[in-house]
């Protein structure tokens, strides 16, 4: 009999209401209509089964006392918390506090099994493409396509103001046609970003499974034009459907605003190629990243209690990026060797210390393991800090120490941004000076160099140039890395 708490995601004590919620979700991602895979239309028919039985309180009881003790369901994932401070202190006055949260795989590197891959790669073949770009693209897409493994679903989409399936979704059976396409690519038109998608996601639907990791690559030059909406409401149908969108802009005239969306919608990440040379060192990174996946569609469900707020919060690794958030945060992935570091900012209102301990969150963490062919429970999700009289004079961790010191760096061009756009323009270069002597102690003096011009483009120009800007975000980004060893759980 299927674990049918496991199969709609919920743990064993879930309210009626948490039940139902989750049959919806679960119905609307697996129904035949959406999602046509093999084997999916079993998985909806377990999944309406499962609700009957737990959404009746008499058929649930009889359900429950077939179950093993849920004490002995060990995780396959691990967590641990940093945190900033021991303590919070009984003060008048609002304390800050942050916490380093990590989950990674429980089982070593060399006994994860690899996930077969799903993966449509949608190329912008626009005429502002012509050129190294393209050419690069197309060496680039060429070497992937060799580097596939034989139980990998690969497809090529290519797209200006319409969109054409280059290479369709299929295991690599005719790679000397394939590559001949990929070749005969010659870019013209202009750039609608919503065609790609939606017919790279067509094919990526037609293999959609569980059991593998299911991902568009996003590849662009350009802007998109009026149809921002209508492609951002397409990624979150995407993420209904467990497939991820990584997005990366080649050069300076692509809206990374739009394409930090788009991706944040299934908890990815984009990334910015300053030089067409680069275009394959980026994707080889990301399909090496995709193969490595251990747990995929992390999404961390969470409540705050009232006079404490979340005011911040940065994904560290794998893929390093600002989110966004409410009650619902897409997370991404944790690889085989690699942790998922989710970094927070809490403000913790003097009315709360009153008590002994002060909850500072509690959620729950979801997740699929593609290696699995069965579901896995989620993991309850807990921070709390005992409240003292006296501060504590024990240091915070070195890991947290590193990482907050560089989401400073990260923190403060986003910011002078931020001013630029308000029309401070004094107050941002200021503060970019600032930054760039903060880099030149970090070693970092190439990025230093690009935080100086900006500074002063902004006396002069009253602007920042688009090149300059997109290097101090993504420069300060990729400085957020994470080291060390915490408590685990």
């Amino acid at each position: 009999m299927p674990d049918y708490y496991a199969l709609l995601g919920i743990f064993r004590d879930a309210t009626q209401e948490e039940i139902k919620r989750a049959y919806f979700e679960a119905a609307q991602r697996l129904h035949p209509d959406k999602n046509e895979a093999p084997g999916e239309t079993e998985i909806f028919l377990d999944v309406q089964q499962a609700y009957d039985v737990l959404s009746n309180p008499e058929k649930r009881i009889e359900y429950d006392k077939t179950l093993s003790p849920e004490e002995k369901i060990l995780s396959p994932i691990v967590q641990r918390v940093f945190y900033s401070r021991e303590s919070l202190v009984r003060l008048g006055e609002t304390q800050l506090i942050y916490a380093l949260l990590e989950w990674k795989a429980r089982k070593n590197d060399d006994e994860v099994v690899s996930p077969p891959l799903n993966i449509c790669l949608v190329l912008d073949n626009s005429t502002s493409m012509k050129g190294q770009n393209i050419e690069m693209v197309k060496a680039a897409a060429i070497h992937l396509m060799r580097s596939l493994r034989p139980q990998d679903i690969f497809s090529v989409v290519t797209f200006s103001d319409r969109a054409e399936v280059l290479i369709p979704a299929s295991l690599q059976s005719e790679p000397r046609r394939m590559e001949t396409k990929i070749r005969m690519l010659v870019p013209s038109g202009g750039t609608e970003i919503l065609q790609g998608l939606q017919t790279g996601l067509n094919e990526v639907r037609r293999n959609l499974s569980s059991e593998r990791v299911n991902h568009i690559v996003l590849l662009t030059d350009g802007q998109t034009y009026g149809d921002e909406e209508e492609t951002l409401a397409l990624a979150d149908e995407a993420e209904s459907m467990g497939v991820g969108i990584s997005g990366l802009g080649v050069g300076k005239d692509w809206n990374d605003e739009f394409l930090d969306k788009l991706a944040e919608k299934t908890g990815s990440s984009s990334r910015y190629i300053a030089e067409p040379q680069e275009i394959r060192v980026f994707l080889e990174e990301k399909f090496r990243q995709l193969a490595k996946v251990f747990a995929e569609n992390l999404t961390l469900e969470l409540q705050t209690p009232p006079q404490v707020e979340l005011s911040y919060i940065f994904r560290l690794q794998p893929n390093a990026a600002h989110l966004s958030f409410e009650k619902k945060i897409q997370l991404g992935m944790i690889l085989r060797d690699q942790p998922l570091g989710l970094l927070l900012e809490f403000q913790v209102h003097p009315d709360v210390v009153i008590k002994d301990e002060v909850e500072l969150l509690a959620g729950t963490l979801k997740f699929e393991i593609p290696s699995q062919s069965s579901l896995s429970q989620p993991m309850r999700v807990r921070i709390s800090r005992n409240v003292t009289e006296v501060a504590s004079l024990e240091p915070p961790s070195p890991t947290l120490v590193h990482a907050l010191a560089n989401l400073n760096l990260y923190r403060m061009q986003e910011t002078a941004q931020e001013e630029a756009a308000q029309g401070k323009y004094n107050e941002a270069s200021r503060r970019l000076q600032h930054l760039a002597t903060h880099l030149l102690s970090h070693g970092e003096r190439s990025m230093a160099k690009t935080v100086l011009l900006e500074a002063e483009n902004l006396q002069q120009e009253e602007s920042f140039s688009e090149e300059g800007r997109k290097n101090m975000k993504y420069g300060t980004r990729a400085l957020l890395l994470p080291a060390g060893k915490g408590k685990e759980s």
